[in-house]
């Protein structure tokens, strides 16, 4: 990881709510790794949202406790999701070019959804198109691979997540029961 990455870790780490402050590394770690399958986890870098690595790892992965600090929303990302995640911190152009793998198998807990056409909502909560989805694994694929894909994430199945922006990617719910995909604000 490079320092320009952990910098703007460490930014999001000063927004945090204080409320999750007081989760232990151990618990940190563990949630971490809950993200993806333990051939994926056991030996990814687990990282906080501060930048500091809890646990180096050594398979190219890197996983984090909170997708957004403080939501408790883990996630655990290849190196092009990871290139694509600093690309979207610094509202940077980004271009896929081959596939990038994320995990989220613990999905979204309650408010912790975005909303599906912008990165950049100013209240995720209030969006239109805010969703949450379940346990979920997401792949950023060149732009020509998303067509024919919905981008409606009611629709069934796999959907397209922020489809106009260079950060556009396929959500592909994976859940057999439990929490599927909520969209509170969709329109009845």
């Amino acid at each position: 990881m490079n320092k320009l990455t952990i910098l703007k870790f460490t930014v999001l780490s000063i927004i945090a709510t204080s409320a999750y402050a007081d989760d232990t590394a151990e618990e940190k770690i563990k949630r971490a790794m809950s993200a993806a399958p333990p051939a994926v986890s056991d030996n990814a870098t687990i990282m906080d949202t501060d930048g500091s690595v809890l646990k180096q790892g050594n398979n190219g992965w890197t996983c984090f406790p909170d997708s957004k600090p403080g939501d408790k929303a883990p996630m655990c990302n290849d190196a092009l999701w990871m290139q694509m995640m600093q690309a979207l911190m610094t509202q940077a152009e980004f271009k896929a070019d081959r596939i990038g793998i994320s995990y989220m198998l613990q999905g979204e807990p309650s408010g912790a959804g975005v909303s599906n056409s912008s990165p950049y909502h100013h209240d995720h909560l209030k969006a239109e198109d805010y969703v949450e989805t379940g346990p979920h694994i997401m792949l950023i694929v060149p732009k020509e691979m998303l067509k024919g894909i919905p981008t409606d994430p009611s629709a069934g199945g796999p959907y397209v997540m922020w489809g106009d922006s260079p950060y556009a990617h396929i959500m592909l719910p994976v859940s057999l029961d439990g929490k599927q995909i909520v969209t509170p604000n969709a329109p009845k």
